[in-house]
């Protein structure tokens, strides 16, 4: 007899629980597109997506999820037979990497595993390497949602500067925009990508970028196309250009409410924070469950973990049987072990990721712990005792605080 009988919840890395004030707000008759609420809701998005973005630098929306955004990053700014680096420390680097070689650019890519963050000393010294400048931008993603590492930007920025090169550099923050802190102008990056569908809790089917005058002054040389281009979204003479034709309505309209949480009302200062906080309770889980058995992060050093998702990493087959018992006795949906081996193989069933980003709180966190201790002591799987505890009193002292 299952105890599954309640609201269930997604605990994957994306799609994120979506607010019910989102769900709401979206809840309407489609609106006029040609003038009145939906273009004033529209204009007033941007400067908060700005804010989410710490950035002061253009901004375009397109209707579509984050390769999109990948591929329109690409044609804006490099043409067919341009060289790039990318650093690779997951699987999402690497899919932007593939992208980019359909469109005949030719990518060299440092793998850094799915252990580890990238390495500025190594990006450096590939840089100094390239005499010539073939190198036309730098690609990375901040946090890659299967290995859970999280890059550090600011030092890869340093490691372009020292070594004088004048690559564009280009930052994935589809995961990590909204949950862990992102610094685009102080950090110095040329084009941000970025998503609805996690930290900016909406229901996934809009993009976005941002980019620097560098990187709008690169599309001089390159041939976007009437639809991937971002200097008529970011520059629009009339509303449709923005999107290249018809608004994505309902996504505008549960992206304001997005943004009126985090940005008008939390703060995303705050919103860090709570990532912060939460993060750190299911780290403690994580550390008081490792104490005896086999489960263990998969990114050992703290300092390099994503705030909004971790990866675990369990004895053979027990992360299928955990993210199995969890969906259909406990209602909570844990994440696969995307980038370990093809879908059923050994590496792929020992692993399992826990999303924590956007719409979460305590309670919610606690139901997440609290199934997957279930689910080990159902499942007869050693682990240490007393996450729960582990969780409250990261929790307790985030409250203390203020």
């Amino acid at each position: 007899m299952s105890l599954n009988h309640g609201r269930e919840q997604l605990a994957i890395p994306g799609p994120s629980v979506i607010p019910d004030r989102v769900l709401n707000a979206m809840h309407r008759p489609s609106p006029n597109i040609y003038e009145g609420e939906l273009i004033d809701i529209t204009a007033s998005l941007y400067p908060d997506l700005k804010a989410v973005a710490r950035t002061r630098q253009s901004a375009a929306i397109y209707i579509s999820n984050g390769h999109g955004v990948w591929e329109a990053a690409l044609r804006n700014t490099l043409v067919e037979g341009d060289s790039i680096l990318v650093l690779a420390t997951g699987r999402f680097a690497n899919g932007w990497a593939d992208l980019a070689g359909s469109l005949g650019i030719h990518c060299e890519r440092i793998d850094f595993g799915m252990q580890s963050d990238a390495d500025p000393e190594r990006l450096e010294a590939a840089l100094k390497a390239d005499t010539e400048k073939r190198y036309k931008a730098v690609l990375v993603v901040q946090t890659d949602t299967a290995s859970s590492v999280r890059n550090d930007v600011p030092a890869l920025r340093k490691a372009i500067d020292n070594a004088g090169h004048d690559a564009l550099f280009m930052v994935d923050c589809i995961a990590s925009l909204g949950c862990d802190r992102y610094e685009m102008d102080e950090w110095g990056v040329d084009v941000t990508v970025a998503a609805c569908q996690k930290g900016l809790m909406t229901p996934a089917g809009i993009a976005f970028l941002f980019f620097s005058e560098k990187a709008a002054a690169a599309r001089a040389r390159a041939k976007p196309g009437l639809y991937w281009d971002w200097h008529p979204r970011a520059n629009p003479e009339i509303y449709y250009q923005q999107f290249g034709g018809t608004a994505p309505t309902q996504h505008l309209y549960g992206l304001r409410a997005a943004l009126d949480m985090m940005v008008q009302e939390e703060g995303i200062e705050n919103v860090w924070a709570r990532h912060e906080t939460l993060a750190r309770a299911y780290w403690a889980a994580l550390d008081a469950w490792g104490s005896r058995g086999a489960i263990r992060h998969n990114i050992a050093d703290r300092a390099k973990r994503s705030r909004a998702v971790s990866t675990i990493e369990t004895a053979p087959e027990d992360a299928a049987r955990i993210r199995k018992w969890t969906e259909t006795e406990a209602g909570i949906t844990l994440g696969v072990g995307l980038g370990f081996g093809t879908p059923g193989s050994a590496d792929y069933n020992r692993r399992f990721r826990i999303g924590h980003m956007g719409h979460q709180n305590i309670p919610m966190t606690f139901g997440v712990i609290g199934a997957i201790d279930t689910a080990l002591k159902a499942l007869g799987i050693e682990h240490g005792e007393g996450a729960l505890e582990a969780a409250s009193k990261v929790m307790a002292a985030h409250g203390t605080k203020g």
